[in-house]
């Protein structure tokens, strides 16, 4: 059963709103929607920032939202950092979180193969957010950093020595990537009993005017390659809504996610019965609201979000 349909299937809980732009409703309703939820879930990268810049306003919500006591968490997709390195981001760019607001999906790869007693290595095709955070667990792992063709690719396919205490794969973003690296990763992946992790499924990621590959696609070219699929730790993948259920003690119903993506973000949010925001400074826009609104596939129209604004900095006027 694909994500879209599952998430359909668990609409039992309808939001009051579907498709709505918050900035239409009165403010006694915004304060009311506010009012609605106590914990709150944001993405990171189109959201509350975009590279190393944060997005207008995004600081002062987040920050308004902790003031008032509401439970916050960043839970990212964004697999390059570990959670103190995204803290020293957030705090550098005004955001007043620690590292008890972050969720990402490097630490989730590295608590899931810790919960489940893993004692082999893993190979990662990846960067150091993804191996500093199974250092912290006590995980060997190979495989970081560039790794080409050397001489011929008949001299490099010979030269490769399968490490024979290899059990797990990782895949995440790695500006590395290469034939080489998708060799290897398969080669170990024919082995049904080595684990299959990818850290996320975003295809790209949110830049002005210039499109760069996201994690997404890098998983896909494993998936092709491996003829396996991957269990997924990042959204929208339901693991994630039961780490988040468990660790965190929040309720459903009273849980405000907010993202850039439908298809991850939005998605996240449905499959965990949270309330969902659109924010358009992302990947997806109204119109994208709009087409998903008026599909004649029910799974389709699964992605669209209960409200939607231009940008999270819009609310600071109703905290």
């Amino acid at each position: 059963m694909s994500f879209l349909t599952r998430s359909f299937r668990r609409l039992s809980r309808m939001s009051k709103y579907s498709g709505q732009n918050l900035g239409s409703l009165s403010p006694a309703e915004i304060k009311q929607w506010l009012d609605s939820f106590d914990t709150v879930l944001t993405d990171c990268d189109g959201v509350i920032w975009v590279d190393n810049n944060p997005l207008p306003g995004a600081p002062e919500v987040i920050n308004r939202f902790i003031a008032n006591g509401k439970k916050l968490f960043f839970v990212t997709n964004n697999s390059t950092k570990t959670r103190p390195e995204f803290v020293e981001k957030a705090v550098k760019l005004g955001f007043n979180v620690t590292i008890d607001n972050i969720i990402s999906t490097a630490y989730l790869a590295a608590q899931y193969l810790k919960s489940v007693g893993f004692s082999k290595t893993v190979y990662t095709i990846g960067s150091t957010g993804i191996t500093k955070e199974l250092d912290a667990v006590g995980i060997r792992h190979i495989g970081i950093g560039p790794d080409t063709i050397q001489g011929s690719l008949a001299d490099t396919v010979a030269s490769f020595v399968p490490d024979p205490d290899v059990g797990a794969v990782i895949v995440g973003f790695d500006e590395h990537f290469s034939f080489v690296k998708m060799m290897k990763a398969a080669s170990y992946l024919n082995n049904p009993d080595v684990i299959f992790i990818g850290t996320n499924t975003d295809e790209r990621f949110p830049m002005p005017d210039r499109v760069i590959p996201g994690t997404g696609s890098i998983v896909q070219a494993m998936v092709t390659c491996s003829e396996r699929e991957p269990i997924v730790m990042g959204k929208p993948n339901p693991h994630i809504c039961e780490i988040i259920r468990r660790e965190y003690d929040v309720d459903p119903a009273r849980t405000l996610m907010i993202g850039d993506r439908c298809n991850t973000d939005i998605l996240l949010g449905k499959n965990c019965d949270f309330q969902t925001l659109l924010v358009e400074t992302g990947i997806h826009k109204a119109e994208d609201i709009a087409k998903y609104g008026q599909s004649e596939d029910p799974a389709v129209r699964a992605l669209v979000p209960d409200v939607y604004l231009p940008k999270l900095g819009d609310l600071l006027p109703y905290l």
